[in-house]
């Protein structure tokens, strides 16, 4: 499987694929999927709830970005990939994460949520064929393609590691 053609996906995006390396993208969530399961798995207990700044989210909200993120991308490979015409709809991560309320969820919870999701993602993109991976839709305003969700996906929980040491740990 080849890497996305990045002409193919909204300019925003392509920071994100730009962070993933490999050309196999079943292979590239598999192996992010254990290494993120590592790194939330290792994380001191006292770190859960910290920002690095006052309207910074927490460990714990962008956790859950990332799950909420992932289930959007998902949605919108599905929908392009069995031929959905209708232009898909964006989302505001901010309200998101306002209206997600994980401030009292359980750890173990949400890093058990984050490997299903991430492993049904895994399951689906490796189901679709070369036809579906190269079918095209509209998602907030702009022509995406199957492919490039897929890279946009595993690149948006890298770009969030990243951050995540850099400005957390």
């Amino acid at each position: 499987m080849p890497r996305p053609d990045i002409n193919r996906v909204p300019v925003f995006y392509h920071k994100y694929i730009n962070q993933v390396e490999g050309d196999d993208l079943n292979e590239i969530l598999s192996k992010q999927a254990i290494t993120f399961t590592a790194f939330l798995h290792d994380l001191p207990v006292e770190k859960r709830d910290f920002r690095y700044g006052p309207d910074k989210w927490t460990i714990r909200e962008v956790l859950q970005h990332i799950m909420d993120a992932e289930r959007v991308f998902a949605y919108r490979a599905l929908c392009i990939a069995r031929g959905e015409q209708q232009p898909l709809p964006g989302f505001d991560e901010n309200q998101y994460a306002d209206n997600a309320q994980c401030s009292n969820r359980k750890w173990s919870e949400m890093t058990e949520e984050f490997r299903a999701i991430r492993r049904a993602n895994e399951i689906m993109f490796a189901s679709f064929n070369e036809k579906q991976l190269e079918a095209t839709g509209t998602a907030s305003g702009w022509p995406v393609y199957v492919l490039g969700i897929g890279y946009m996906l595993a690149g948006h929980a890298q770009h969030h590691l990243n951050i995540l040491n850099e400005r957390y740990l």
